[in-house]
């Protein structure tokens, strides 16, 4: 069997029911630009090396349910931090939601975006 080339991640894209308030939200977090073929039905971000986070619009979207299995997670993005809880504070003023459920401990924090995606904070 032939090994594949290698792979170069391009974009990470999210389904939810607005995708225009959801790349904001991004944005605010993580200071990513909007990407300029941004819509109501599908808006960007962008980073320097050419990585895009999308986020495209459902009819019925279903919000996962963390840490229920009803409706998993399917995913989860990871962000890497300097200081957990100021970067959760900022966060949750932006919008985000912390779930009881914390499995983390001291070592990362669970969020949720404001379409229900978890996403982590990792210390840095």
């Amino acid at each position: 069997m032939t090994a594949p080339p290698p792979l170069k991640l391009t974009a990470i894209n999210l389904d939810c029911p607005d995708p225009l308030a959801l790349a904001t939200f991004y944005q605010q977090a993580t200071g990513f630009a909007p990407h300029p073929a941004s819509n109501a039905d599908f808006a960007g971000l962008t980073r320097e090396d050419g990585l895009v986070i999308g986020f495209q619009r459902v009819a019925d979207y279903r919000a996962p349910r963390w840490p229920e299995a009803a409706a998993p997670q399917q995913f989860h993005l990871d962000f890497a931090v300097d200081d957990l809880d100021r970067a959760e504070a900022a966060l949750l003023e932006l919008g985000a939601s912390k779930p009881a459920h914390q499995p983390g401990g001291d070592r990362w924090r669970v969020l949720l975006d404001p379409a229900g995606h978890p996403f982590c904070l990792t210390r840095s």
